[in-house]
């Protein structure tokens, strides 16, 4: 039971946080792509896909920092990092867990399909972006961003122009949350040369994360007018500007808990934004 409990811990199926992050922005595709109406079986699988391939990112992440974590005060308990797990184990975890997805994904089109080999490709590679870039974290944006393109290729076997945008509004969010949580790890990374853009950006983060919301906020408001979508969607990109300002607020003093918990805050713009959709459609 230890032993499971260990895969468990190293999957964060313990900290759904990551999951919603990365599900948000899929339901948003899937609601947009389908006119308030998607396929069951298709959301089932993005769904489903999101969570197998979400643990699978943090186990072969975990594998990728296995010489770091120890040093880093919130890491350093981590299954691997703890010795409670061994790194072939993590790389037959990783690949179960991927080939769970890409069964799931063998029940959609083939465009999806395709797509499914970037997916993989992307999130099996961000972890080592650290060691070679300073923007890990806009990687991590692209990784999470092509939820996006295969939630519309799976409904409509397309994707639409409307979806490109959206997909470049999530690359920068992502950008911008993985910011704050690299803000919590910045003095750590310094001391054992891991790259990110809290370290990138120094005394400028808060400005030029603020810059890019807006432009975030920009782009969801061209999804709406490229949708034609009615003031519910923009009620909720309203309330999401509000916590970014709140998000603002927590970073200001960049004290580690207020960055991490700016980081958390993120759950809730996603969510706001996906009832804004989804209200939208159903007034319809």
């Amino acid at each position: 039971m230890d032993r499971l409990k260990q895969y468990w811990l190293l999957s964060r199926f313990d900290r759904p946080i990551g999951i919603l992050i990365l599900l948000w922005p899929a339901l948003w595709a899937l609601w947009v792509a389908s006119d308030g109406r998607p396929d069951l079986g298709v959301l089932t699988v993005i769904c489903l896909g999101v969570v197998l391939m979400r643990a699978a990112g943090c186990v072969i992440n975990d594998y990728a920092d296995r010489e770091f974590d120890p040093h880093v005060a919130r890491t350093k308990q981590r299954p691997i990092a703890a010795g409670k797990v061994k790194p072939k184990e993590a790389l037959w975890i990783f690949v179960v867990l991927c080939l769970c997805a890409f069964g799931l994904v063998l029940t959609l089109n083939i465009f999806t399909i395709l797509l499914s080999f970037i997916a993989a490709f992307l999130a099996a590679s961000y972890p080592f972006m650290k060691r070679y870039t300073q923007l890990p974290q806009a990687y991590l944006g692209i990784a999470f961003g092509w939820a996006i393109p295969m939630s519309f290729s799976a409904q409509t076997n397309y994707i639409p122009l409307v979806a490109w945008v959206m997909y470049l509004a999530v690359v920068l969010w992502a950008l911008v949350y993985d910011t704050m949580y690299a803000m919590v790890d910045k003095e750590d990374d310094l001391k054992i040369g891991v790259k990110s853009t809290a370290i990138l950006f120094g005394s400028y983060d808060r400005h030029i994360m603020a810059f890019l919301q807006l432009i975030i906020i920009g782009l969801l408001i061209i999804v709406g007018q490229m949708k034609h979508l009615s003031w519910t969607y923009y009620g909720g990109i309203l309330v999401a500007t509000g916590l970014f300002v709140y998000q603002q607020k927590l970073i200001y003093y960049r004290d580690k808990n207020q960055c991490f918990k700016a980081f958390l805050n993120n759950n809730w713009f996603g969510m706001v934004v996906f009832i804004g959709l989804l209200v939208d459609y159903l007034l319809r």
